[in-house]
């Protein structure tokens, strides 16, 4: 066994590594550029070494200053978790040329794997169910008409390198298929640097559905059930579950003896998975192999009492598996909700900042969070935004689906955005009750992205009960000052008025033992809790339900967050409810001459000078934040009167790039 290992990654999944490692005795080494000198997976390691500047490029993505990092440390193997050198063969080669172990595949496995061609040939000779489709990569637009017409539309045109969605185009006719190889070559090329493209059969009301296999150089591999990974958004994963509500266990053996087939016709060692495609009748077909660690393992090592991490260290070291196929259980459900800082009220774009407050769920048997962050650090715009891996666990998917909806109204983040009530607000979605999902499902549910505010509980019962309740608690504390001032005592009324979505609702507060009874348009409720002064989180019962409610106070508002949804309420005296109505509605001020930075990031370049004519419509700048461009158009013709930032300046949130007359 290894005596030392180093972890060439950062954020949760190098915590996660390190965490197995200690377990299990092993040294850890960390590496991280200059913007993770004080991230977490620096704090926990044994050691660590700076390895260059904050773009990963310059970084994490060296191979050489990696290697190099391991000789001067003397790390005998090289864990590299995902994304960045974990699926680079070269990179694998470079450490066994330096006497280090690669904790993972061969290189032989990596390189026909990482091919979407070469390793779709490979699964239809390893009778592995493929996609119908052309079997090598399209010359030209021309091609690409002729193919998908022999296939029949709707077919899909698709990079054959990298991943995430990128280079991908659903076409149904021959427009659409002429128009999207060339956007998908476009965008492969400048990803990936590779312009291959192929097409298959585009698969309709598709299921995401996964197969984790793990093998040891010995010659045995096990497959260890599946995972659902349908909701996406962009073709992003976004909550994970295993098993899948969809598979049955005839479906189940035969997706796991193929992927078990797969991975013994490359000679496979160490994790792995086989993703696949999955139609509404079951039929399921090979979509492309994943040789490291995925992002979503937890909720397999829930669901088997296996360590993933351990088992891949095991296999490097030589070991053989501890387990056969007999072996591989499925005890209960398991659940997993990416947190990624992102707002969604702006379409999901990156946010950065410092984390001012942080506060996931305690861990238990039954929630378990996977970080990399903590209270202070900051959020860069150099990585991917996820935040935190937040998994539940229940004896069945009812069970784990609910401990998801409270440890997710229990998750406080305050400093940056983060997806918290959408996903919130899928654990509620009836689509996700049924387990009635689909790739599609996200993208045909929020059409225009989602809204916290637009989604309102049935009654406005548990924001101003909540609301009531700490204003009330402030109000109290406040008197209780005033009464050591003598002159200076105050009197707390009872009856208020709550404003809500512009509709006044008459409200009583009278304290009684271990909380409030509130009563709100003439119906009393029950509000009992030991929330105090200062906390995010309003913990207690509601007419005897438990509830967990983040509020933050501004002034006479209160902004509640709770189940996927977010409301304002203003707590007011009667007489000031009256005054308000006749407030005058201040107008928004007009800021559509200027081209605002929609996220905080990089100005990457800007096509305009001063003085230029622009249209509708014509490109003006290019702001790049955790591995995202978003291109800005004009939104109306104009002149440019200004420009306030040069090509390379780091933007904040709404900074005026440039202005139009």
């Amino acid at each position: 066994m290894f005596e030392k290992i180093l972890i060439a990654n950062r954020g949760e999944i190098a915590c996660r590594v390190i965490k197995s490692a200690r377990a299990m005795g092993i040294e850890t080494v960390a590496v991280y550029s200059d913007a993770d000198r004080d991230a977490l997976h620096v704090q926990m390691a044994d050691e660590a070494v700076n390895i260059g500047p904050p773009p990963s490029t310059q970084s994490y993505l060296q191979k050489d200053k990696i290697v190099q990092a391991c000789l001067d440390t003397g790390a005998q193997a090289v864990h590299p978790g995902y994304g960045f050198l974990s699926e680079n063969a070269e990179f694998r080669e470079a450490l066994a040329a330096a006497n280090i172990v690669f904790i993972g595949p061969n290189a032989q496995a990596i390189e026909v794997m990482g091919d979407k061609i070469t390793s779709k040939k490979l699964a239809d000779d390893a009778g592995v169910n493929t996609i119908p489709g052309h079997p090598d990569a399209i010359r030209d637009d021309a091609q690409a008409v002729e193919v998908a017409n022999k296939i029949g539309y709707p077919v899909m045109l698709k990079a054959t390198a990298g991943g995430g969605g990128k280079g991908m185009r659903v076409a149904r006719n021959d427009d659409e298929c002429r128009d999207g190889f060339e956007r998908a070559a476009n965008e492969a090329r400048s990803s990936f640097g590779d312009d291959r493209i192929l097409i298959e059969k585009f698969i309709e009301e598709p299921r995401h559905i996964e197969i984790q296999v793990m093998a040891d150089r010995h010659g045995n591999t096990v497959y260890l059930n599946e995972r659902e990974c349908s909701l996406q958004r962009r073709h992003q994963k976004v909550i994970e579950e295993a098993p899948s509500p969809f598979i049955d266990a005839a479906t189940r053996e035969q997706m796991g003896s193929q992927a078990v087939a797969l991975a013994k016709a490359v000679n496979y060692e160490s994790a792995g998975t086989v993703e696949f495609i999955v139609d509404k009748d079951r039929n399921f077909y090979f979509l492309e192999m994943n040789t490291r660690l995925q992002v979503e393992h937890p909720i397999t090592e829930l669901i088997t009492g296996l360590d993933l991490v351990e088992l891949m260290i095991r296999v490097a070291s030589g070991e053989k598996l501890p387990i056969t196929q007999s072996d591989v259980p499925i005890n209960g459900w398991a659940i997993e909700s990416r947190v990624y800082a992102e707002d969604p009220s702006r379409n999901f774009l990156p946010s950065t900042g410092r984390l001012v407050y942080y506060r996931p769920p305690a861990e238990s048997d039954y929630v378990r969070v996977d970080t990399g962050v903590y209270e202070g650090g900051e959020i860069s715009m150099f990585y991917d935004p996820m935040i935190a891996k937040l998994v539940t666990y229940g004896a069945n998917r009812e069970e784990a689906r609910s401990r998801m909806r409270t440890a997710l109204d229990q998750f406080v983040i305050r400093g940056v955005s983060s997806n918290l009530c959408f996903l919130a607000a899928l654990m509620r979605h009836q689509r996700f009750i049924d387990g009635n999902m689909t790739t599609n499902m996200i993208g045909e549910e929020y059409p225009d992205g989602f809204d916290p505010a637009a989604g309102q509980l049935d009654e406005p019962t548990i924001t101003i009960s909540v609301a009531a309740s700490m204003m009330r608690s402030y109000r109290d504390r406040a008197a209780r000052i005033d009464q050591q001032l003598p002159g200076h005592e105050r009197r707390v009324p009872k009856d208020w008025v709550a404003i809500i979505d512009g509709q006044h609702h008459p409200v009583s507060i009278v304290p009684v033992e271990g909380g409030f009874d509130v009563t709100i348009d003439d119906k009393i409720n029950t509000v009992r809790s030991n929330w105090s002064f200062g906390q995010q989180l309003f913990s207690g019962t509601i007419n005897g339900k438990e509830i967990f409610v983040q509020v933050e106070r501004v002034a006479q508002t209160y902004h509640v967050q709770h189940s996927g949804c977010h409301s304002e309420v203003t707590m007011l005296t009667p007489r000031a409810a009256e005054l308000y109505r006749h407030m005058p509605v201040k107008a928004a001020l007009d800021m559509s001459k200027f081209l605002l930075s929609p996220m905080p990031g990089l100005l990457v370049s800007l096509s305009v000078t001063e003085g230029d004519v622009v249209r509708a419509g014509e490109q003006l700048a290019v702001v790049e934040a955790m591995k995202m461009e978003n291109t800005l158009h004009a939104e109306r013709d104009g002149v440019v009167a200004g420009i306030f930032f040069e090509a390379g300046a780091t933007l904040a949130v709404d900074d005026k790039i440039l202005e139009l007359e």
